[in-house]
C-alpha cells in the first residue's frame, strides 16, 4: 500500500498556525523540526535519518540545544525515536492528526470542554501561569502539596515555582513548563536538565528506583500535556 501523497503547503500551515503553538514549542524546538520537517514530510518521507551534530552544523546552533530539542519533540508525540545509534538517529514523523497532544480531547476535538471545571485545551495552552497568584496556585494545587522532583511534602509559604525548560533557553510560562517545587530542589537544579536532576536525586538516596521512573514518566506527560491544571473560575 502507498503512502498517501503529502501537501507540502498544508504541512508547514499545519506546524506553524497549529502544532507549533498548541505543543509549545520553544525556539529551538521550531528550528529542529522545521529542518526535519523539510527533510522528511514535504519531500514523502515518514522515516528520517539524521546525525545530530549534522543538524546543528546546518542550523548554526550547538549540540546541546538540538539533542534536548529532540527529545523534546520526541516526548512530544511529534517525532518518534525508532534507532539511536553512533550513526545518528532513526525517528519517524508524525503527521499532524497523529500527534496525540494536539488532539488531547475524545476523536480529536481539541477544543472541546473536558472534565466537570477543566478549560478548553485552546485557552490552557495560551495562558501564562505566572501572570497571576490564582494561576501560579493551580500548579501548586496540580502537585498537591508536593515538591514535582523529590516528592517531599512542600509548606505553601516554601513552595516554588520551577521552569522545567530554564527562561534563559526560551522556557514558557506555560502550564507544561512549570511545576511545583521545594526551595532545595529549585536551588539545586538550577539551569540543569531535569531528566540529569532527577538522576542525581536518586544517586543522593532522595529516589527510590521507582520513584524515579514515576517522575520521568510524569515529565513526559507533562510535556505532552497530561498534567492539566484546572483554571480558576473568572
Amino acid at each position: 500500500m502507498k503512502p498517501k501523497k503529502l501537501n507540502p503547503k498544508l504541512l508547514w500551515m499545519q506546524f506553524e498556525d497549529v502544532l507549533a503553538p498548541r505543543l509549545g514549542l520553544t525556539v529551538w524546538d521550531r528550528a529542529v523540526y522545521s529542518y526535519l520537517l523539510r527533510h522528511s514530510l514535504v519531500v514523502g518521507k515518514f522515516r528520517l535519518h539524521f546525525a545530530v551534530m549534522s543538524v546543528a552544523r546546518d542550523l548554526g546552533l550547538s549540540l546541546g540545544p538540538v539533542r534536548q530539542a529532540v527529545r523534546r519533540l520526541d516526548e512530544l508525540g511529534a517525532l518518534r525515536l525508532l534507532e539511536r545509534s553512533k550513526t545518528g538517529h532513526l525517528v519517524e514523523m508524525r503527521l499532524h492528526e497523529q500527534i496525540r497532544a494536539v488532539h488531547p480531547g475524545k476523536n480529536g476535538a481539541s477544543g472541546a470542554t473536558g472534565a466537570a471545571g477543566e478549560a478548553p485545551a485552546s485557552t490552557l495552552e495560551t495562558t501564562d501561569f505566572l501572570k497571576s497568584w490564582a494561576l501560579r496556585k493551580t500548579i501548586h494545587d496540580r502537585e498537591r502539596g508536593a515538591c514535582f522532583y523529590c516528592l517531599r511534602r512542600t509548606p505553601a509559604n516554601v513552595q516554588c515555582l520551577d521552569h522545567v525548560v530554564p527562561r534563559v533557553r526560551f522556557g514558557r510560562n506555560s502550564y507544561r513548563n512549570l511545576v511545583s517545587c521545594c526551595i532545595e530542589c529549585n536551588t539545586r537544579k538550577n539551569d540543569r536538565p531535569v531528566p540529569d536532576f532527577l538522576r542525581t536525586l536518586y544517586r543522593l538516596g532522595r529516589l527510590t528506583p521507582a520513584e524515579l521512573d514515576a517522575r520521568l514518566r510524569a515529565l513526559k506527560d507533562l510535556a505532552a500535556g497530561k498534567l492539566r491544571p484546572l483554571l480558576p473560575s473568572a
